[in-house]
């Protein structure tokens, strides 16, 4: 296949067994872990935990990346696409309350096929770093409940700086915008997100000011109450954050404390993470559990 999936549209050939574009991932599915996963917002994860698939590889090159290993260093086994339905069916088995698709953008081309065959019936979720098309959003529209994407960043330099792609807020703003023109608003049973829109903010140490432009453009963009945003602490300095000291550190309490009071002014429904989410600890082994 020739790969346009993400906003880079590299046009990479990737085969079964190799690929050349940015992600540098095969054609085929490539998981690094499956499993229960209780960390994810309370709407997701609920009491049982949703069933987390973590894929390998990532459009973004995120400088602080927690998932390093399988995002940028190539961690993880290509698995049939018959093999990858059975992994959801397994996790639906121990009880998830969802299949939560970590990091899915490279292959959204395959998904719709795995998702079909397993058979499963409970949610999907699509859990990205927010860097799609919008057709790649369109694409898995019909296979896809509910949307979480993040929203890393407003200002290209910032996108540039620590993600490689300064077009990502133009390419996240008119993806997640049309996660909600597919999904309408939040659909929440028994305390679970069934269907709609959750957007995540990482707040990065002195990012305030760009957390509260995310903020701002979520309420602006979105009618009051139609979509859940999640403010996340979980920030640690990992990575090749070494690199850039004006955020190799964790955040200050006094930074966490004027975004939470900022989400909370505006009225914004959601969650917020405190700095005890900020743990090493809360990041899987990706040893290839359940694959």
């Amino acid at each position: 296949m020739r790969c346009t999936l993400c906003p880079r549209r590299c046009d990479a050939l990737r085969t079964q067994t190799r690929g050349d574009g940015h992600c540098r991932q095969p054609s085929l599915p490539v998981v690094a872990r499956a499993g229960l996963h209780r960390w994810e917002e309370p709407v997701i994860s609920g009491s049982r935990g949703t069933g987390a698939v973590f894929f390998s590889g990532c459009p973004l090159d995120c400088v602080f990346c927690q998932n390093d290993p399988i995002s940028h260093q190539g961690l993880g086994k290509t698995v049939p696409v018959d093999r990858l339905a059975e992994i959801f069916r397994e996790l639906e088995a121990q009880g998830a309350h969802s299949i939560d698709l970590v990091s899915p953008t490279p292959f959204a081309h395959i998904l719709p096929a795995a998702i079909e065959r397993s058979g499963v019936a409970i949610p999907f979720v699509w859990n990205s770093g927010g860097y799609d098309t919008v057709e790649t959003v369109r694409a898995m529209a019909p296979y896809i409940q509910v949307w979480l994407p993040d929203l890393k960043y407003l200002s290209p330099d910032r996108a540039a700086r620590y993600s490689g792609a300064a077009d990502y807020p133009a390419a996240a703003t008119a993806a997640i915008r049309e996660m909600y023109a597919l999904s309408g608003p939040c659909v929440v049973e028994g305390g679970l997100l069934r269907r709609g829109l959750l957007i995540r903010h990482l707040l990065l140490p002195g990012g305030v000011g760009e957390a509260k432009a995310v903020m701002d453009w979520v309420a602006e963009t979105f009618p009051a109450g139609s979509v859940l945003f999640s403010l996340m602490g979980q920030y640690i300095p990992l990575a090749r954050s070494s690199d850039f000291p004006e955020i190799h550190r964790f955040p200050r309490p006094s930074e966490r404390r004027a975004a939470a009071e900022y989400m909370a002014a505006l009225d914004l429904p959601g969650f917020t993470q405190d700095a005890a989410s900020a743990d090493e600890t809360f990041i899987p082994p990706f040893d290839l559990t359940g694959v």
